[in-house]
């Protein structure tokens, strides 16, 4: 995690020029369709803070917090809001957010702390809350481009499901990367509740 960190905080402005005004509103307003209208959502690992403005602007409370100290400050700027510097390792709230958004973040998590974390996240939600997170759709685990991914496909959301059972999955969906110039690139979309 930590070569991942450092080529974040290497390359946030650049990143975040990239990602901040692409329109990811369809994915978003999906995931608001699980969100009572005073929920709590918590952005993590939001990066340039796109989803954090767009949730704040549609009237939540949001909280953000990312592991890059350079992604923290220039979040904050275009939030408007402080966003804490922690690594996903670290988080530890109870009950306390209706949503967590967790967009392209946790799949730079090797397996055993995925797991770990995804633990944390589910103790973290209210009782009828829910978790939207993706990964690159496909079979490879290990270092790309600079930065450890973990891509996902249906066998390894059951895998993870089977470790992580007080979660449970209300969908999924396959989609294509909405950023210029990667339409080729799929991305698997999880929404994922506690077990009742």
């Amino acid at each position: 995690m930590t070569s991942t960190i450092e080529y974040y905080n290497r390359n946030a402005l650049e990143y975040s020029r990239s990602t901040v005004c692409v329109d990811f509103s369809a994915t978003q307003e999906r995931f608001l369709r699980y969100m009572p209208s005073y929920a709590k959502i918590l952005d993590f690992g939001c990066g340039s803070g796109r989803d954090t403005k767009y949730f704040l602007d549609k009237g939540y409370d949001v909280d953000a917090v990312d592991g890059s100290r350079e992604f923290c400050r220039l979040a904050s700027a275009y939030t408007g809001i402080p966003v804490k510097q922690l690594y996903f390792q670290e988080f530890a709230s109870v009950n306390e957010y209706d949503g967590i958004w967790a967009c392209a973040s946790i799949l730079h998590l090797q397996w055993d702390d995925l797991i770990s974390v995804l633990h944390k996240m589910a103790v973290a939600l209210k009782n009828t809350g829910v978790i939207y997170t993706s990964f690159k759709y496909g079979d490879f685990s290990g270092e790309r481009q600079g930065r450890f991914f973990i891509d996902f496909t249906e066998n390894r959301l059951n895998e993870m499901l089977t470790l992580v059972p007080e979660l449970q999955c209300r969908e999924y969906w396959i989609s294509t990367d909405v950023r210029p110039n990667r339409k080729d690139e799929k991305w698997m979309n999880i929404i994922l509740s506690r077990k009742a």
